[in-house]
C-alpha cells in the first residue's frame, strides 16, 4: 500500500494520513479532517459538510486519504455512516458530481480513495461492522476490503 501511495506522490498525487486513534467521536473526526485536509472555515463539522468539503476538492490532484491505526473504530456506533460517508464523497469526486448530484463538466474529475490501515483487526471482521452502514456493499479479496454505495444508490444507466 505504501508503494502505491508513493507512486501517487510521484504523479502530483496527494497523500493525507490520518491517525485513527483520533478520530473516536464524531466531533473529533470533523476536527481532525479539517485540520489535516484544509478544509475551509465554513465547514459545518456535520456529515453532510464533510461530504461536500471532501468532494469540492474538485481543483486538487488525485487524492488518497490513509486512516491508519483505523482498528480503534471498530466499536464506534457511527462507523457505517462515516464509511457511507467516505463512499459518497468518492462516488461525487470520482464522477464530476456536484452537491446534487447531477455532473457538472465543468469540474475535472478526479480519483479520491479511502484506506483503513488495520493494526489488529482482521479484514473481515472490519467489514462486518462497516456493513452495518446504511447503504453500502462490502466485497473481499487479497486480504482487502472494498466498499462501494449499494446499487441503489449509484446513478441510473
Amino acid at each position: 500500500m505504501y508503494v502505491e501511495t508513493a507512486t501517487l506522490q510521484k504523479l502530483g498525487g496527494r497523500v493525507f494520513r490520518l491517525d485513527g486513534r483520533e478520530l473516536s467521536e464524531p466531533a473529533a473526526l470533523f476536527a481532525v479532517f479539517a485540520r489535516e485536509l484544509g478544509f475551509p472555515g465554513y465547514f459545518g463539522h456535520n456529515w453532510d459538510a464533510l461530504v461536500e468539503c471532501l468532494h469540492d476538492r474538485h481543483d486538487t490532484a488525485d487524492q488518497v486519504v490513509l486512516i491508519e491505526h483505523a482498528d480503534g473504530l471498530l466499536g464506534a456506533d457511527f462507523l457505517g455512516v462515516f464509511v457511507s460517508v467516505l463512499c459518497q464523497a468518492a462516488w461525487r469526486a470520482n464522477l464530476q458530481l456536484d452537491a446534487d448530484g447531477v455532473q457538472d463538466p465543468d469540474w475535472t474529475a478526479f480519483a479520491l480513495h479511502f484506506v483503513f490501515v488495520l493494526d489488529d483487526t482482521l479484514p473481515a471482521d472490519f467489514g462486518e461492522a462497516v456493513a452495518g452502514g446504511m447503504d453500502v456493499e462490502v466485497s473481499q479479496g487479497e486480504g482487502r476490503l472494498a466498499v462501494t454505495l449499494s446499487r441503489e444508490d449509484w446513478p441510473e444507466g
